[in-house]
């Protein structure tokens, strides 16, 4: 019987410990589309504040989250069409994505706006905020804003990935 060599064994324990640990170190989520002022922008869904949604959609069911919807908390606006007949809308983004984002009203905490489109209206792609009042203001749209909160990070836009991710 052919005797091991225990250098190779060695070396092969150590090469497996170091992949172990570089995964461990790293995850990889996937990223969402979403509209702001007619550019498609991604984010990751980690949080959300509904139990059903949560499930549905496999990420935290964070019920605290809501508490943040007190007045002059950093909350916006996220324009969800239920049916998913096109990609969420957002009101804002960091600019640029990352530690030199300088729009002091960015937040990744989002408090959903249900968009849906009124019997007869043909649904069209709204690419931003203020194509989704626009659309309200004509009649084509219903919007009902709720009280669950989504975490939900921007991590690229205008050409700009967050630092680390691929």
């Amino acid at each position: 019987m052919p005797r091991s060599n225990p250098h190779r064994l060695t070396t092969a324990l150590l090469l497996l410990a170091a992949a172990a640990t570089a995964d461990a170190a790293e995850i990889t989520l996937p990223v969402k589309e979403a509209w702001f002022e007619g550019q498609v922008v991604h984010y990751v869904s980690t949080d959300i504040s509904d139990a059903a949604i949560a499930r549905k959609q496999g990420i935290n069911y964070v019920p605290a989250l809501a508490e943040t919807l007190r007045p002059g908390a950093p909350v916006e606006r996220a324009y969800k069409f239920p049916n998913e007949e096109q990609a969420t809308v957002l009101p804002s983004i960091p600019r640029p994505v990352g530690g030199s984002n300088a729009d002091p009203t960015y937040s990744p905490l989002w408090v959903l706006v249900m968009v849906r489109w009124k019997p007869g209206v043909a649904p069209h792609t709204l690419t931003s905020e203020e194509a989704v009042l626009a659309a309200e203001e004509k009649g084509e749209v219903e919007l009902t804003r709720t009280k669950i909160v989504a975490n939900w990070p921007v991590v690229r836009a205008a050409g700009a990935t967050l630092q680390g991710a691929r």
